[in-house]
């Protein structure tokens, strides 16, 4: 069963998408807080930087990151006397392309949480010496739990769906970089579309399952708030 490639591209794509939220969590969360926290008449620029993956086409971020990763850039020799191997169409690289293709789904939602919460909170714990790490722990991260799931959830959906960025630097290489997203293609192109819409429903479904969990979520915090508030 598990050598089937579809399964094998299953499991790559959760492998893939797990990783990616990881890593984005820990880096979305300070860029996050920074630019709630931030007064700067640059600041829309910094924000535009962050949400152009979601109007810019993948392939065009696919593209100029297949550039930086090639044996030939600084990028790809570093990474090839490091590694031992080359960067581009390698697992590495799809998950570098899935940070960037996935970074506002993650941002966005825990700036905005960050927003909201203010100040007062974060004052009162400094008066009673908490230090900055237990303010975050103790006070920021439990109200702002919710949103730290939707950003997570968000975020790993968003990467199940990936297609044009890991085509162009990872290309479709069995059980190394064909994810989900090109095993559907794969059927498509060969014509067995019973396996296609498999993979389809399965797409559907899973993400449709995710959006709702996220919609649950945030409509059981805001439940919460209207009562706490009462």
């Amino acid at each position: 069963m598990f050598e089937h490639p579809d399964v094998i591209a299953l499991l790559l794509t959760l492998k893939l998408s797990a990783i990616t939220t990881i890593i984005l969590l820990i880096i979305c969360t300070p860029i996050a807080w920074w630019l709630a926290h931030w007064q700067s008449k640059a600041k829309f620029i910094v924000e535009a930087v962050i949400t152009l993956p979601l109007v810019l086409p993948p392939t065009v971020i696919g593209f100029y990151l297949l550039i930086a990763f090639a044996p030939n850039s600084g990028l790809g020799q570093l990474w090839q006397s490091i590694t031992g191997s080359q960067l581009a169409f390698s697992f590495s690289a799809i998950v570098i392309g899935s940070l960037f293709y996935s970074l506002p789904f993650v941002v966005q939602p825990l700036q905005r949480a960050f927003e909201q919460l203010g100040t007062e909170l974060l004052e009162a714990g400094a008066m009673l010496n908490a230090s900055k790490w237990d303010q975050f722990f103790s006070i920021v991260l439990p109200l702002t739990k919710p949103s730290f799931i939707t950003a997570s959830t968000l975020g790993f959906a968003h990467t199940i769906g990936e297609f044009g960025i890991v085509l162009m630097i990872g290309g479709n290489i069995p059980g190394e970089t064909r994810v989900l997203s090109l095993a559907l293609f794969d059927h498509v192109e060969a014509f067995e579309y019973q396996q296609a819409h498999t993979l389809a429903i399965s797409l559907l479904v899973g993400c449709f399952a995710l959006l709702t969990f996220v919609g649950f979520i945030n409509r059981k915090s805001a439940s919460i708030g209207k009562v706490s508030r009462i």
